[in-house]
């Protein structure tokens, strides 16, 4: 089954404990963004992000004891897009609540090479992020198998990764 509109938004709005996502690209072209990432890699000047519908909800379920998080697999030096999310979204994101986690694998092996992005919701629920090369978003497809294997990846994500602050703070450019 594919997921979309109100069917995707509903899987945020009903967790019990906790979303979680692995990212593993270094760019998604997301429509939304298109204007503010062109003005970035144009180093123009953004508005500031102070607010939006994801940190409502992040901040809201935050309080509720819920947890959001993600870990992201990146290589240095960063891409544009991902030096464009570290600043204009990561930090944001940090200061409400999302467990966001960096994952380098520049100097080293992935410990998680060949898993694709993934969505897992209450630790149960798992939704596949289909892309295109280029970021694009194809689709999202609700995985119907074991949880288990996503479980394990979302493990070793959380141990072989640090902290995004963390990863700031070791003096990362971006």
């Amino acid at each position: 089954m594919f997921l979309d509109g109100e069917a995707w938004s509903r899987r945020f709005d009903e967790i019990e404990e906790e979303a979680w996502r692995l990212e593993t690209l270094p760019q998604y072209l997301v429509p939304q963004e298109a204007r503010e990432f062109a003005a970035f890699r144009e180093g123009r000047p953004l508005p500031p992000y102070t607010h939006s519908s994801y940190m409502d909800r992040v901040s809201r379920q935050h309080a509720e004891g819920k947890r959001t998080g993600r870990v992201h697999i990146v290589t240095r030096p960063l891409s544009a897009y991902l030096r464009f999310e570290f600043s204009r979204y990561y930090e944001v994101h940090v200061q409400v609540g999302d467990d966001i986690r960096i994952l380098d694998v520049t100097d080293r092996a992935n410990p998680l090479e060949g898993v694709r992005d993934f969505w897992m919701f209450d630790r149960r629920d798992v939704v596949l992020m289909h892309y295109e090369e280029d970021g694009t978003q194809i689709n999202r497809e609700v995985f119907e198998g074991d949880a288990s294997p996503f479980l394990a990846y979302q493990r070793i994500a959380i141990a072989e990764s640090v902290p995004f602050e963390e990863y700031v703070k070791a003096g990362v450019q971006y």
